[in-house]
């Protein structure tokens, strides 16, 4: 019976790890108003009828700290990706010069950086209730075991276990999510 505990310990903190990665997946897409390759991630382009990341169709630079240049490798994927980032509601405006496209990341205002940060914490609660959920689960199969015959002891044990791992899990959330805030209020 431990051998089985073991393994939903190892699920649970399989599943908070994962939330923490989606959380710094999503994260990363958020713009800070500085320029990097990062904000298309997942941004889907349609590219001969197959949705495609803009990241594998084209070599994605930064020239300087306000400006991103998009060189596709086929020339006939400029227009797909150019609507793509205007559909991506990200609010950055393209410029094709039909051989690039070339990108003016604008400054942010302090309204839009604010919705940001609610963004952030909103993703970061996310990522928070993910890991509460797998500690929900690990929860359920300890009290299980225990009415199975394993020892109360134990169990109390593991509960405090799976807490513990819950509230480092939450911490790093935390911090992650701070220190995206911290870069979009740094103007």
């Amino acid at each position: 019976m431990q051998e089985e505990l073991d393994l939903y310990m190892d699920t649970a903190q399989e599943g908070m790890q994962d939330a923490l990665e989606r959380l710094a997946r999503e994260l990363s897409r958020v713009r800070t108003g500085k320029a990097t390759p990062a904000v298309f991630n997942g941004v889907m382009a349609e590219y001969y009828g197959t949705m495609t990341p803009i990241s594998q169709m084209a070599n994605i630079t930064t020239p300087d700290a306000r400006t991103l240049v998009i060189q596709p490798w086929d020339k006939g994927a400029l227009q797909p990706i150019e609507q793509a980032i205007i559909a991506s509601n990200m609010g950055l405006n393209p410029q094709n010069d039909g051989e690039i496209i070339r990108i003016n990341v604008p400054p942010l205002t302090e309204e839009r950086r604010r919705e940001m940060v609610k963004k952030i914490k909103a993703l970061s609660e996310d990522a928070k209730v993910s890991i509460r959920n797998a500690r929900r689960d690990l929860m359920d199969a300890i009290k299980q075991a225990v009415k199975d015959g394993y020892p109360e002891d134990a169990g109390k044990h593991m509960e405090q276990k799976a807490q513990d791992l819950t509230n480092e899990y939450t911490n790093k959330a935390d911090k992650t999510a701070e220190s995206k805030e911290k870069d979009i209020m740094t103007v």
